[in-house]
């Protein structure tokens, strides 16, 4: 296998992806585990990099990785500090070095953004939306990040001026899991004319006003237990509810603005869906490429900074 001028590491919660770059810019290997920060001890991280790319790692050079995500997290390989806005480009002076024992890896961990008031933070949706401005340099308007903990963030001037985090994959999760709600709306079933009637009605409240989320929310088991609503229309119903009352929460921050969603393509449908039935068309946007166009763009701005001897 041909050895790797640097190393891209995507390190969320729950996975960890590589990419492995040529001299020339090139993507000479992929992989994935499923070696996510949540599931390691500090001292784990590096062996589980290793895992994934000692192969890969000239003998007589130290190689360059760029990470993102939650590997800089309290909780992660080395906490990284937050960037405060407006910012995009990581300054060098803003990654945490990751402490080493391989004398091939040389570690840098991207920092994260803050927003203090109202207070928010993010990990590794930074690097998507620099790799999405790299492609898309004049975009202006909203970037949708779909996910557990969807990101909706304002760009102007090619910088993130301002964003806000909604719940609302953790809530989904939490009331199909662990409330009364998951005796109706067990297995992966689908009710595409559900969740499109329940998103339309929970947009279509009256700027100022909130759509009615928490009395709506039993009556889903309240339809099952008296009507037999099949668990995918429940399923659908959950979903349009939460996503709908996110949506109709964000109109402000919308208001006919360009919109762009950076999420799995699953994910990323079901939110386009939804924002086009409340009357704001987006795009979506292959959230793997960006995210690898984000760690080169990091990369280059970096790259002055790594010490390129040997080990």
């Amino acid at each position: 296998m041909e050895t790797a001028q640097w190393i891209a590491a995507d390190w969320g919660t729950s996975n960890l992806r590589i990419w492995a770059m040529g001299a020339a810019g090139e993507l000479l290997h992929h992989s994935s585990s499923e070696n996510g920060m949540g599931t390691l001890e500090r001292a784990e991280f590096e062996p589980a990099l290793l895992a994934l790319v000692g192969d890969l790692l000239p003998k007589d050079t130290v190689t360059p990785v760029i990470c993102c995500g939650m590997v800089g997290a309290r909780q992660g390989w080395h906490e990284a500090p937050y960037m405060s806005l407006p910012c995009l480009t990581p300054e060098p002076s803003a990654c945490a070095v990751a402490p080493t024992s391989d004398p091939r890896l040389d570690v840098r961990i991207l920092p994260g953004v803050k927003q203090d008031s109202p207070a928010d933070v993010m990990r590794g949706e930074e690097t998507q939306i620099l790799g999405f401005l790299r492609l898309e340099p004049g975009f202006e308007g909203i970037l949708c990040l779909p996910g557990t903990h969807t990101k909706w963030v304002e760009i102007a001037g090619g910088k993130i001026r301002s964003f806000r985090t909604c719940m609302t994959g953790e809530v989904f999760a939490l009331l199909s899991k662990s409330s009364v709600l998951r005796h109706s709306v067990t297995g992966t079933g689908w009710d595409e004319a559900e969740f499109d009637d329940v998103v339309r009605k929970a947009t279509a409240t009256a700027p100022g006003e909130t759509p009615a989320l928490l009395d709506s929310l039993f009556s889903i088991r309240a339809a099952d237990l008296l009507h037999g609503v099949p668990p995918a229309a429940a399923r659908a119903r959950l979903s349009g509810l939460l996503i709908g009352a996110e949506i109709a929460g964000l109109r402000s921050m919308l208001d006919g603005r360009p919109t762009a969603l950076l999420g799995t393509q699953a994910l990323s449908d079901l939110y386009r869906t939804a924002l086009s039935l409340a009357g704001h068309p987006a795009q979506a946007v292959d959230a793997d490429a960006i995210t690898l166009s984000g760690l080169t763009a990091a990369f280059a701005s970096l790259k002055e900074t790594f010490s390129w001897t040997a080990p």
